[in-house]
């Protein structure tokens, strides 16, 4: 299913990479800045996984996580400047950032049926964006909105993004890095090389490398990609 012209949003923007790139960060502020809409996708996954998770379902058995894929209610907020989700009306903003989430969610979200139910709701929440929206994610260029009218792709060296991650979760030390550096590659891994739309950067993205560059700078670089496709050619 793709969008139709007919009902096709002002801007489409898709922004992809791995974690630690500056996703989330750079996908609101941009959303912020241009007045318009923003979904987190991954948190949508995330939602999920914390559904299965809470209603004792094995995240390590394929066909239980499909046979309940149907099941949860996730309603993803917008607004870039207090972005929501929840599932079956409970915020889990909160607990789907914990470890035992960031675990499963891997696997969760390597299910087809999975992939297949956020997708659609994916699909829809952008359709219904009539000013415009930032999606971020891992295959939004690729599968989820491959029409765009703006592809992403940042990217990032290993040390820094485990440096950033780190400092999110607060993991100190050279110890708490290289757990991190271990952990971002078991999920890279995990991502890149899952059957149903891995992680992979789009034929024709932009790709931008946050690693010496401020998140100021990062989102100045992509306003200034947005507003140049907006633009009318004379």
């Amino acid at each position: 299913m793709r969008i139709s012209v007919s009902a096709k949003p002002a801007v489409v923007v898709a922004i992809d990479g791995p974690s630690g790139t500056g996703k989330s960060s750079t996908s609101k502020a941009v959303a912020a800045r241009l007045g318009l809409a923003y979904l987190d996708t991954g948190a949508q996954y995330r939602a999920i996984t914390w559904w299965m998770l809470h209603h004792g379902v094995d995240v390590a058995d394929p066909a239980a996580v499909a046979a309940a894929a149907a099941t949860p209610d996730v309603v993803s907020g917008t607004d870039p400047q207090a972005p929501t989700i929840t599932v079956d009306g409970t915020d889990v903003a909160a607990p789907i950032r914990g470890p035992e989430v960031t675990g499963a969610v891997s696997a969760v979200s390597a299910v087809p049926a999975v992939r297949e139910r956020i997708t659609e709701l994916q699909r829809s929440i952008a359709a219904e964006a009539t000013a415009g929206i930032v999606v971020e994610g891992r295959d939004i260029g690729t599968t989820v909105l491959p029409d765009a009218d703006l592809k992403i792709f940042l990217t990032a060296s290993e040390e820094v993004r485990a440096a950033r991650r780190s400092g999110e979760i607060g993991r100190r030390g050279a110890e708490g890095v290289a757990t991190t550096r271990a952990d971002l590659a078991r999920r890279d891994a995990a991502d890149s090389s899952r059957a149903v739309s891995p992680l992979a950067q789009a034929g024709d993205a932009t790709e931008v490398d946050t690693s010496h560059l401020t998140l100021d700078q990062v989102v100045d670089c992509v306003v200034t990609l947005v507003e140049d496709r907006k633009r009318p050619v004379s």
